[in-house]
């Protein structure tokens, strides 16, 4: 072997180790890579926490209407017992009251 072939070899294996440098750094290292999942991660999961706030925002209205209805029928029904009581008759007799809704209605004062 020649002085030209040890500095074509040499030239050789010094552009493809200055080439493998080069690519690594113009490459996304590996924390950036971890960072940036964690991000889109959180971001995620932020958005969906907005969402199940937005949710139970939304229960917790529904519950204050339904509650509100339940507590219109209740004042409903006990002026109509009253007002049968003053016309001199007897309102008839409520049917059996489930479990459940004893416990609904306990909270409401009936």
């Amino acid at each position: 072997m020649n002085a030209d072939t040890w500095v074509q070899i040499g030239a050789g294996t010094a552009t493809t180790v200055a080439a493998a440098f080069v690519g690594r750094a113009a490459r996304r290292t590996r924390r950036q890579e971890n960072r940036d999942d964690f991000t889109a991660v959180k971001d995620a999961l932020n958005e969906r926490i907005d969402e199940l706030k937005e949710d139970v925002d939304e229960q917790r209205q529904l519950v204050g209407d339904q509650a509100e209805a339940l507590n219109y029928l209740v004042v409903r029904v006990r002026s109509l017992v009253s007002y049968i009581r003053k016309a001199g008759l007897e309102p008839p007799p409520p049917p059996p009251m489930p479990d459940r809704v004893r416990d609904y209605l306990h909270h409401i004062d009936v």
